[in-house]
């Protein structure tokens, strides 16, 4: 897996690339959150338009940086789920823990109309 980092505004935008699973992926993935919230951001996008596989490992890592994002007050919301992976999702049963959004326009004006902007 491969993720790309930039800004639009205070929103950091995360473009995940490649199969979300056990080993490489999931590493990937956790050190970079991992990364990202060290620097406290309060609004923050998955974009897995590009992600057309996820297993019990990278669900489990969404779950964990969902988890920690809320603890530090940093609103985490998904974008352009690729339909297997969004399917994978609602039979786990996780997709409701996450706002959702089919554009990155949609998420954007999320943010722009919550209370904590």
């Amino acid at each position: 897996m491969q993720i790309e980092q930039r800004s639009v505004g205070d929103v950091v935008i995360l473009n995940l690339v490649g199969r979300f699973v056990r080993g490489v992926g999931d590493r990937t993935f956790h050190g970079a959150i991992d990364e990202l919230l060290e620097g406290a951001p309060t609004k923050v996008l998955l974009d897995l338009s590009e992600v057309p596989f996820i297993d019990s490992s990278g669900i489990g890592e969404l779950v964990a940086a969902k988890r920690r994002a809320d603890e530090q007050g940093t609103s985490l919301k998904l974008i352009r789920i690729e339909e297997r992976v969004a399917k994978t999702l609602r039979l786990s049963m996780i997709l409701p823990l996450f706002e959702s959004f089919s554009s990155e326009e949609e998420a954007l004006a999320s943010f722009a109309g919550s209370a904590d902007s």
